[in-house]
């Protein structure tokens, strides 16, 4: 669906019939001087030639991923320093130059200019290769020299292994955009994602916006602000009934083909929250929200029917962030909605019932359960969601299949030792609760580590009126337990409970363990997992299949009607639930051009 704004210099066909020389030849200075890279791309070539400019960026992005390290740090160091003595003596190539000047980095102030030559120095003194960043940025229209400066202050604490291998990621942006550049290609619907997801990160709560920090939580007025502006898009794009239902959702409806049927046909529902976690990022949940409604809007301008409906959700509240509630929004679609959160209070003693009233909302538990819907009226649940997580970005993919969402167990724990003198109590006569918290933090990583796909981690530790001479007597901690299946978590579960009272018994400290809670694995259903397969290799990727460690809405979904997703990749590591989290236009084209494929495969 990408659209040509500029006049191509090369096609996929030119380059699908060229012998090797002429190859390499066609793509000089993608890779900064580099031509070994195209070279060897050429040898991945099908019979019939790469099937499209991704399968074309992924084989050449696998061949640095598996060439020596020697290779792949003569790649970094091909690469000029930003702002540099090559820029200073008009000495970069044409693509550097083109990128350089588009930065604006031509135009430094002086103090700029300083900084990033204090910045290239320490750099390169630390790491031993020159600071690599596609400077065009994740919509390849340019970053601006404060975000330059600031990612690469950023970045010169990396450790090593790490950073290497963010330069390389970058190289491959570069790569891309300069691809892109050649083939004459604009990721338009990935460009309208882009611009949906910054225009919304505008609402956000008091306390965090006078910072630059996103956080919405459930039903603030950055909240309900949002939930208009999302409203108002869906009828922007063409979506013919637009709501807000009783606890909040975003609901658009884009009506399949009657074909003289009486009843409606049936719909495919989709969706993701528009809330987020303090200080959070700009795409989770969101990102699972603005593709589908990119899908309708392109369908209604070709004046495009389907067979099915397709109905969007924007769920309200999946992170329980304000009231012990998670994935509220969602549980309300399933008749999982429980009564008694409507008399819970947040940290400021508004009771949820009162706030929805407040928000123009009933807040009674009638409504609420009338939005149970009837799976019998829906084919399926589908979503999309950013990674959160390193995996996609390691493998160079910009989509995953989700073949699982993990199942987990949360607790919140105590142990309880003996507080006594640091100096003056023998190391064998103590009862340190950290320490037995501790042993247990060690066996978690050891015994989820022993088991593919399982995962523990112990994420809060506090010893309450801690002293530097004091061993400590009490120990608080968390406890998140994940898994594929529930058997594989309540295996894990079963065993670091029963090391857990192996460590007191033997320290001579005693715990308590409270499950604060449980969620149920949600396997993704087969044939939905095939049409996500289906759809990712119709833009001529590879497949792959991946469990979600994270908790998705669609596993409330999962109760009621057959659901499978599809993973985005995540710039900066993968990172997510941080102001770090990013995502790049072409990627997301990618990802609307999957969804666009399901659809109209059904």
């Amino acid at each position: 669906m990408s659209t040509a704004s500029l006049a191509p210099s090369l096609s996929l066909d030119q380059l699908n019939v060229a012998d090797e020389d002429a190859f390499v030849a066609l793509l000089d200075g993608i890779y900064e001087h580099s031509p070994w890279i195209a070279r060897r791309a050429f040898a991945l070539r099908s019979a019939g030639g790469f099937a499209s400019l991704a399968a074309l960026k992924h084989a050449m992005a696998t061949v640095v991923r598996e060439a020596a390290l020697d290779e792949q740090l003569g790649l970094i160091r091909a690469h000029p320093e930003l702002a540099g003595k090559a820029m200073v003596a008009k000495a970069l190539t044409a693509e550097s130059t083109n990128e350089q000047n588009k930065a604006g980095l031509t135009n430094c102030t002086p103090d700029e200019f300083a900084r990033l030559q204090q910045l290239n120095a320490d750099y390169n003194t630390r790491f031993g290769w020159p600071f690599i960043l596609a400077v065009r940025g994740p919509r390849g229209d340019g970053l601006s020299r404060q975000q330059i400066i600031d990612t690469f202050a950023r970045r010169l604490n990396g450790h090593p292994d790490i950073e290497r291998a963010e330069c390389l990621r970058n190289i491959h942006r570069i790569a891309e955009i300069r691809l892109n550049d050649k083939f004459g290609v604009v990721p338009t619907l990935g460009n309208q994602v882009w611009d949906w997801a910054e225009s919304l990160a505008r609402f956000s709560d008091p306390g965090f916006a006078e910072n630059g920090q996103l956080t919405v939580l459930y039903l603030t007025k950055a909240h309900r602000a949002a939930a208009a502006q999302l409203a108002d898009w869906m009828r922007e794009c063409g979506f013919d009934e637009v709501g807000i239902d009783a606890v909040g959702n975003v609901v658009g409806v884009y009506h399949g083909e009657a074909h003289g049927q009486t009843e409606e046909p049936p719909r495919l529902l989709t969706g993701s929250h528009y809330d987020t976690v303090r200080n959070g990022g700009k795409y989770d949940g969101r990102l699972g929200i603005f593709v589908p409604m990119a899908c309708v809007r392109e369908l209604k301008r070709q004046g495009r029917r389907l067979k099915h409906g397709i109905e969007v959700i924007g769920f309200s509240e999946e992170e329980g962030q304000r009231y012990k509630a998670t994935f509220l929004g969602s549980s309300a679609l399933v008749g999982r909605f429980d009564p008694a959160w409507l008399d819970q209070a947040d940290a400021d003693g508004v009771v949820l019932r009162d706030l929805m009233r407040d928000a123009g909302l009933p807040g009674t538990i009638e409504a609420i359960q009338a939005l149970q819907r009837d799976p019998a009226r829906y084919l399926g649940f589908i979503e999309v969601h950013i990674e959160q997580g390193p995996v996609l970005n390691e493998l160079d993919l910009p989509l995953g299949i989700v073949t699982s969402i993990n199942g987990s167990l949360r607790y919140v724990g105590e142990v309880r030792g003996l507080a006594s003198h640091a100096g003056t109590t023998p190391m064998n006569r103590r009862r340190d609760a950290a320490a037995a918290v501790a042993e247990l933090i060690l066996y978690v990583e050891e015994r989820a580590g022993a088991v593919p796909e399982v995962v523990g981690t112990v994420g809060q530790l506090q010893v309450p009126n801690g002293s530097i001479n004091v061993i400590p007597g009490r120990c608080r901690f968390s406890l998140d337990l994940r898994a594929t299946t529930d058997a594989a978590r309540d295996a894990l579960d079963a065993d670091v409970r029963a090391r857990l009272a192996e460590i007191c018994e033997r320290r001579g400290v005693s715990f308590t363990l409270e499950r604060t809670e449980v969620a149920a694995a949600a396997p993704s259903d087969a044939a939905w997992q095939s049409r996500w397969e289906a759809a990712v290799e119709t833009l001529g990727l590879p497949v792959h299949r991946m469990p979600s460690g994270a908790g998705h809405d669609a596993m409330k979904l999962h109760q009621a009607m057959p659901q499978a997703m599809l993973f985005q990749r995540g710039l900066n590591l993968g990172i997510s639930h941080n102001p770090l989290e990013a995502i790049s236009n072409d990627d997301t084209e990618l990802c609307v051009q999957a969804f666009l494929a399901l659809l109209v495969r059904l």
